[in-house]
């Protein structure tokens, strides 16, 4: 379940906030779905439809190719790659508050990171591209841990060097139900933004919702630290 805004007073100001990427800070769709069709075709399958595009790619490449092109997965990767390394900087942009959002938090005391299930590599670069870099201690995206989102591994590896450990005092900010998913194994605190109605798989940790990243903004500079 999750709840709405403005019932979120039992929540403390965060240590540490891990955002994910695509989403919630950024919309890459264009490049992601242009990508992803031109490896479905390359692979003799039919392209997808957008909506079809989101629901695939929230998880790493390395779990859902092997999925979907077999043992071919790795192939249809380098034209995944090719294809994307040409799109992604140019259809690559904020998400209405998100730039306000992390401006808002810096200097605040607030630990903030990024976890993504899209590759490292190119996350980063998009981060440099936006230059949103400094905004973050640690940038974390597929393959750099040993584990991808939803697995804790993630979540250790953007927290490592913070001085915060995982727990309730940590925030993954998401817009899918594979955040909540992560958030609920590492022990932290999920918060959704946006109006995608997922939670989490089991029905676990109670998330809560925000409409936008404006919305989130305006909660966290009202929420008391140990509130």
């Amino acid at each position: 379940m999750t709840s709405g805004e403005g019932q979120g007073t039992d929540l403390a100001r965060p240590r540490a906030i891990l955002f994910d990427w695509d989403g919630t800070l950024v919309d890459s769709w264009k490049a992601i779905r242009a990508a992803l069709n031109a490896t479905l075709v390359a692979m003799g399958r039919e392209p997808w439809t957008l909506e079809e595009t989101q629901r695939w790619v929230r998880r790493s490449m390395r779990e859902a190719f092997p999925e979907l092109f077999g043992d071919r997965w790795e192939a249809a990767a380098e034209v995944f790659y090719r294809e994307y390394a040409t799109l992604h900087l140019e259809h690559t942009t904020p998400i209405p508050g998100a730039a306000e959002l992390l401006s808002s938090l810096d200097g605040s005391g607030v630990y903030l990171g990024v976890v993504s299930n899209k590759n490292g590599k190119y996350l980063r670069r998009e981060a440099c591209h936006l230059g949103w870099e400094g905004h973050f201690g640690r940038i974390v995206g597929a393959t750099d841990a040993a584990e991808d989102k939803p697995s804790p591994e993630v979540i250790k590896l953007a927290l490592e060097g913070s001085g915060v450990s995982a727990g309730p005092e940590v925030w993954l900010v998401g817009d899918a139900g594979i955040d909540l998913q992560c958030a609920e194994n590492a022990g932290l605190t999920g918060i959704m933004v946006g109006d995608n109605q997922e939670t989490t798989a089991s029905g676990g940790r109670e998330a809560r919702r925000f409409a936008n990243c404006l919305k989130l903004a305006d909660f966290l500079r009202r929420v008391r630290p140990g509130a």
